[in-house]
Parts: structure tokens; sequence; C-alpha cells
């Protein structure tokens, strides 16, 4: 199926079936502390968290979409959050240049995978964590910034992608990449209507003004959701994955005229990643 097909049309909300990038948790584990959710004292069981990536994976292939494989390496536990290894955008990846030593090899893998024809890889200059730190709607690149990425990075993303970024200040290291602190619900691929989903406590006044400015009619999450990594969420235009554990917020996506697919990665969730830290997006040239 094409990454543009429509899977699911209602008079509300319009699905569209994506082409998603996850790596099996095979080496997962939390050997080490880079933030605030990780504590290498608490035990990791990876049998569960597998378990709960091929409930993600299933999540995603039962709603029609493509999900292609990164294969992991050992010695790098955090290589199932492939959201961070890059941004996709009309079949060109800005790579990550990530913060931390410990996962600085990603890179290599992701640009490794990339180079079979999926995109055309740019390397960056500035640090970025990928989809951490991009989130990609038709009508702009919200960028975050404050514990991963530079602000030298969004001004590399707005001239690579040719779309307007705004630049959003992370304030709280609970939310240290913004897709801990927005979702994506709908990013108008095919309604031109973006909406999304945010913690109004994880940004400046700065920042909460912007995203009221962008985006009037979005979702504000209150903490104890967004707590959960409820806000670390996938949405295709009407279907939202998101942690079971934020039922204050499934109840709100189905008011709005969502589908909530509820998934539970609260073994991943040691490391700080949810549904949307295991997703990234292969965004291909639309045809209109």
């Amino acid at each position: 199926m094409s990454p543009t097909s429509l899977l699911v049309e209602t008079p509300d909300r319009i699905a569209v079936a994506r082409h998603y990038v996850m790596c099996p948790p095979d080496y997962f584990d939390v050997q080490y502390a880079i933030n605030a959710w990780m504590d290498p004292g608490i035990p990791v069981d990876r049998g569960l968290a597998a378990a709960q990536w091929n409930g993600l994976r299933d999540a995603y292939l039962g709603l029609g979409h493509r999900v292609s494989l990164l294969e992991p390496l050992s010695g790098l536990p955090d290589m199932v959050f492939t959201a961070n290894g890059a941004t996709i955008v009309d079949g060109v990846a800005y790579e990550a240049r990530f913060r931390h030593p410990e996962r600085a090899p990603e890179t290599l893998a992701h640009r490794a995978w990339l180079a079979g024809g999926v995109a055309r890889a740019v390397q960056a200059s500035a640090v970025n964590e990928g989809e951490g730190d991009f989130l990609v709607t038709e009508r702009c690149i919200l960028a975050g910034t404050g514990f991963r990425t530079e602000p030298a990075a969004h001004r590399e993303v707005q001239e690579l992608f040719g779309r307007p970024v705004v630049s959003l200040q992370l304030v709280d290291p609970r939310f240290y990449h913004l897709d801990t602190a927005i979702a994506v619900l709908d990013d108008g691929r095919a309604s031109d209507r973006p909406d999304i989903a945010y913690f109004p406590g994880a940004f400046t006044p700065e920042g909460r003004a912007a995203l009221t400015g962008l985006f009037p009619d979005a979702l504000a999450v209150g903490e104890e959701d967004a707590a959960v990594l409820g806000l670390n969420a996938v949405g295709d235009g009407r279907n939202v994955v998101l942690p079971v554990q934020a039922g204050g917020l499934v109840a709100d996506l189905r008011e709005r005229g969502y589908h909530p697919v509820l998934v539970d990665t609260s073994e991943l969730a040691k490391a700080g990643g949810g549904p949307k830290c295991c997703t990234l997006e292969v965004r291909e040239p639309l045809s209109r």
C-alpha cells in the first residue's frame, strides 16, 4: 500500500497510511542515565520489552501501515528508539547528531540503512536528535530545544526542507524531547488542518503563546497524562496510538473524533520512551 493511500475516511477524520521504521529491542537496557526517566539500578525485563514492542508493531500493521526494520546492534541499548535517528521529509533525511556519546554510533546505523535507497541522507553539523525534537506538519516543523537539540539545528532543518520551523524551549527535564510534550494527531496531509495535543507545563510562556497562535484548537493535556508519556503518541489523522496509562487523554481524543489505539510500552518507558520514540516515519514526496 502506498504511504499516501487513504485508509479510512469519515466526515471528521481521515487516516493516511504511513511508512514507519522500527528496531527490535534485542539489546534494550538501561545502562546509563541521560534523562530523568533512566535509573540503571532498576532492572529491565527484556522479554517484556520485546512483547510490548511487538504489540506496538502489530498495532501499526493492523491499521494498514508499513513497518520496516532496522537491525539492532549489541552495545546500543537505545537503538529501539528509532525516532531519534533522523528526520525524513520528502525523501530527504536529516541525520541525527546525538548529544551524548553513548548514542552517537546509532547515526551510522541509520546512515547505512538509509543508503539502501530509502532517502537521501544529509549529515548535520549541529546537535540534534531527529524526530525526538522535530515534529513535522504540513504547516510547519515544530522544533524542540533546551535539553538535546541545538537551535542551530533548527536553522539547518528550515534551510534543508524549506518549511517554516517554530522553535520551542523545553523547561521540564521529564520532557527532554519535544515528542514527549507534543503529539501530532493530524499532520494536515489529508485534512489540511494540522492538529496537536500538548502539555503546556513543558514550555516557556513564549512557547505556549506560539503553540496557541499556530493551533488555537490544540488539545491541552494535563500533567497526569503527560507524566506517563501519554503524548509520546503516533497519529495518522484518525487513529492515535498511545500508552494505555493515559486514560484522560483517551477520553479527550474520542471527544475530538479520533480513534485511540492503546498499547503498553511501560518497560520501554524505563528509558524515557514510548510509542513515538520507537517510530521513525519515512515521508516520501506527496502527489496531490
